[in-house]
């Protein structure tokens, strides 16, 4: 099973925990990234992400069946915000299920440092002083 979805609505861990539960998974990795009050010494009020997002799912899918494919896993939830996000609101969610802990710990690290790379999303940080576009890439 595989969910994947970009939207400006909050998101919510138990939705993506739900939809990856499979009775037959013994493990469960979880990622959630969440914005920082603090970005190189500075004070963030708020994040503003933007998208190009048919292009965003067709590549977070293809990054997904990556690791299905890699780490044989069968269950691959991610969500991601876009927006405006504020210090402590997830802007990420993945949550990976299978047999092996091993394997979805690896596939979840795999899905978001593949999305941080590849994936066109990008962010605007706005400080108390003032504000810079960052791609999500790092």
């Amino acid at each position: 099973m595989v969910d994947i979805k970009i939207t400006d609505n909050i998101l919510s861990i138990t939705e993506c925990l739900t939809l990856a539960e499979d009775l037959s998974s013994g493990g469960i990795a979880t990622f959630i990234g969440t914005v920082r009050n603090i970005t190189k010494n500075k004070a963030v009020v708020r994040l503003e992400y933007e998208c190009y997002q048919a292009m965003a799912v067709k590549e977070i899918r293809k990054i997904v069946d990556q690791a299905t494919s890699r780490f044989s896993v069968r269950n691959i939830v991610v969500h991601h915000r876009t927006g405006i996000l504020f210090p402590g609101d997830a802007a990420v969610i993945i949550v990976v299920s299978d047999g092996h802990r091993d394997a979805v710990f690896e596939a979840c690290r795999y899905v978001i440092d593949t999305i941080k790379q590849t994936v066109p999303i990008w962010k605007k940080e706005i400080f108390e002083d003032g504000e810079e576009w960052v791609s999500a890439h790092p």
